[in-house]
């Protein structure tokens, strides 16, 4: 595989600001760029540590950034909120979903809410909770759509009401027909195949140009795994492997562009021959590679074929790296589209034995990938 990319901006850790990262982008009216992510700002980088949201913006398609600027602050009894999403709705404002975790009778919780601005992200309007029923449910960052006919939708990892300690993913499914005023759960959920602690993690949804959608999940399986709706995301599919996405226990992010749709993941293929670890003692996400889908994500590959008997596979030969480095770990994809390429922005372990720790974009340009 061949490297591409180059790094354009490192948000680097300091003193009381151990963790940068699960970000998304949105281009602005005015043609600039803006970066939200979640930044730690106590002496912990643990998930429900404090946090809020901050950004960086460019005006100049990625290639440089301004100075980090707060965006959202967290309630007084929350621990903290992360994991930000944007999405431009078709009446022009731009909608912004997050996590906001806290402690509610000795339990744990972790719900989305959903805002909007009308000015660009100068203002927000009041928070709105999307989810009625109290619970742990983890949306990772960039995952909410627009769909074609308009409505929002974002899916979710249902953990339940928890002590400490998270009970396997069930996938579920979000929607908006109102701009984000009011949300909905859609018909079905969708369940592991495995009586298991993992179950479907991290879900993120795709529709293709005909309207189906192609939902994905991070699991402990090898793989990532698959189901498809018909019907708007209210029934479907058992879920069942991708084999061409090999998979350690780690998010992948699939994002439609203009003329082209991108894949970004850790081929558990390579990772699990690395014997460093994580600080938790499991394998090095790494390295980071991205495949690239010219039908509509419908195939990532040049030839849908795979070989045995320790033969090159020919999807890996049109996969290019992103990171290479063996040393260090990544996660948390979010992408956007430029006008010369498209941005990736991604938790860095920065020399660490922690992934979750500096936030890097990385810019990649069209001719790069053959586009």
């Amino acid at each position: 595989m061949r490297k591409i990319g180059k790094e354009v901006l490192l948000l680097g850790t300091f003193n009381l600001n151990p963790r940068n990262g699960e970000g998304a982008f949105v281009r602005l009216r005015d043609g600039s760029i803006l970066y939200a992510f979640t930044e730690y700002c106590s002496e912990s980088w643990d998930d429900h540590a404090q946090a809020r949201i901050s950004c960086v913006k460019s005006y100049d398609e990625g290639e440089t950034w301004s100075e980090r600027e707060i965006l959202l602050t967290k309630g007084a009894n929350d621990l903290n909120i992360m994991s930000v999403s944007f999405v431009r709705m078709q009446n022009g404002n731009i909608g912004i979903l997050y996590l906001v975790k806290s402690k509610k009778n000795g339990k744990l919780l972790c719900m989305p809410y959903f805002r909007y601005s009308a000015d660009e992200c100068r203002s927000w309007s009041q928070p709105v909770s999307c989810i009625p029923k109290d619970g742990y449910y983890v949306v990772n960052n960039d995952r909410i759509v627009s769909l074609v006919g308009g409505r929002i939708m974002f899916p979710a990892a249902r953990h339940g009401e928890t002590g400490e300690t998270l009970k396997a993913g069930i996938a579920q499914f979000y929607y908006s027909d109102d701009y984000g005023n009011t949300w909905q759960k859609t018909e079905e959920d969708v369940y592991s195949p495995y009586q298991d602690s993992v179950g479907l993690q991290e879900p993120g949804i795709y529709e293709y140009e005909d309207g189906r959608l192609w939902a994905w999940f991070r699991t402990g399986y090898g793989y990532q795994y698959q189901s498809f709706s018909d019907d708007g995301g209210n029934k479907w599919t058992s879920p069942v492997p991708n084999f061409h996405f090999s998979s350690p226990d780690s998010p992948m992010q699939v994002k439609k562009l203009s003329d082209f749709s991108v894949a970004v993941f850790n081929p558990i293929a390579m990772s699990c021959v690395n014997a460093a670890g994580e600080i938790w003692k499991s394998a090095k996400r790494t390295p980071y590679v991205l495949c690239v889908s010219k039908n509509d994500g419908k195939t990532f590959d040049s030839t849908g074929i795979t070989l045995a008997n320790g033969k090159t596979l020919p999807f890996n030969e049109s996969c290019f790296y992103i990171e290479d480095d063996f040393e260090n770990s990544y996660c948390y994809p979010a992408v956007i589209e430029t006008k010369d390429g498209f941005l990736i922005a991604y938790y860095h372990s920065n020399g660490t034995n922690i992934c979750l720790n500096a936030g890097k974009i990385t810019k990649v340009l069209r001719e790069e990938i053959g586009i």
